[in-house]
């Protein structure tokens, strides 16, 4: 199949996961995969709706388009897919506005009735779509890492302990939310640091930061200087969406996780096996000093490892691709 992909950018964080991280699979099996940046206003876009009838199939990447140029994309696609990882009808966790979004929620339902074919970050996002589109095809493929590019913590070599968070600015207010956490980790578990992996930094007033400017060059070797992974999100159904890349980037690291137990953190982080759910601040307090023990992280580093190469690979996340692809392919062969 001839595959065409409106993103964002080819460089956003989701073109890269969701599909430019597919595409040599993809190619593999005798698909072509082309990313294409969505313009800006009406006029750009039908002239590029128009060009997109050569293609075999095409995926709308989290965009959520007014009725009329979803209408205008739907005549020009043979065959639509929808491609999100996030709750794209609700506005973020942080927003002053609230996240209930009734534009956004229309225009969700709109798109998932339309395609062919919905492919969800997470059980979550599935379940809305489905619930709003009962006869609509909806898969789950989950945002993937490739392992190959992240080398492991060394837990034997610390001589400090060292927490790490990535992110973007946009992100990092949940990480201020738990300030208060944080400070009292400093107290409780003398020498420990942050390495703040972000476009952003702050302070703390007990918690030594590390800044290191994010870079994509550099991001895996910087979270393999580190020893745990940490994470905190809302308890609210726009973190219900996310789908955890954080905590899969720290696995590949090797790194055990402390994460707060909502949304894919669960399923991700096996208490005790690959990190700890810390439900209060002694939980948390609790999971840093047991990690303090190297032999412990390795234990939990290695089987987190371990898990992600498993389920949350590229090589992974490519057979969920393929194996859709196939079943939308199935009509076309029996006709045929």
């Amino acid at each position: 199949m001839k595959l065409v992909a409106l993103v964002d950018s080819v460089d956003h964080v989701c073109s890269r996961y969701r599909l430019a991280a597919f595409e040599p699979y993809l190619v593999a099996a005798g698909h072509t995969l082309e990313l294409r940046p969505l313009p800006e206003g009406l006029i750009a876009r039908a002239s590029l709706f128009r060009t997109l009838r050569a293609a075999d199939a095409v995926i709308l990447q989290r965009k959520l388009l007014p009725g009329l140029q979803l209408g205008l994309l739907r005549r020009c696609a043979k065959t639509l897919i929808f491609d999100y990882d996030d709750a794209v009808w609700l506005r973020d966790s942080y927003s002053w506005k609230g996240t209930t979004s009734r534009r956004r929620y229309r225009r969700f339902a709109r798109t998932v009735r339309a395609a062919d074919l919905v492919l969800a970050g997470n059980d979550f996002l599935a379940a809305e779509a489905k619930r709003l589109a009962p006869h609509a095809v909806v898969d789950v493929i989950p945002t993937c890492i490739d392992p190959a590019r992240y080398s492991l913590a060394d837990h034997a070599r610390s001589e400090r302990l060292h927490l790490v968070w990535i992110g973007s600015s946009s992100t990092l207010q949940g990480l201020e939310r738990i300030r208060p956490i944080l400070d009292a980790i400093g107290q409780a578990v003398p020498g420990t640091r942050l390495k703040l992996i972000c476009d952003r930094f702050v302070g703390f007033e007990h918690l030594t930061v590390e800044p290191l400017p994010w870079c994509a060059a550099h991001e895996a070797r910087d979270l393999a200087s580190a020893d745990i992974g940490i994470t905190w999100i809302p308890d609210d159904d726009w973190s219900r969406g996310k789908c955890g890349l954080k905590v899969l980037q720290y696995q590949a690291a090797g790194l055990p996780v402390i994460a707060n137990p909502v949304g894919v953190h669960p399923s991700f982080v096996e208490p005790g096996r690959t990190g700890i759910l810390a439900h209060t601040p002694d939980d948390w307090i609790e999971g840093v000093r047991r990690l303090a023990d190297p032999a412990m992280r390795n234990r939990m580093g290695t089987a987190a490892r371990a898990q992600l190469e498993e389920q949350y690979s590229v090589a992974a996340g490519a057979k969920r691709w393929l194996d859709a692809l196939a079943r939308l392919l199935e009509p076309r062969k029996r006709a045929a």
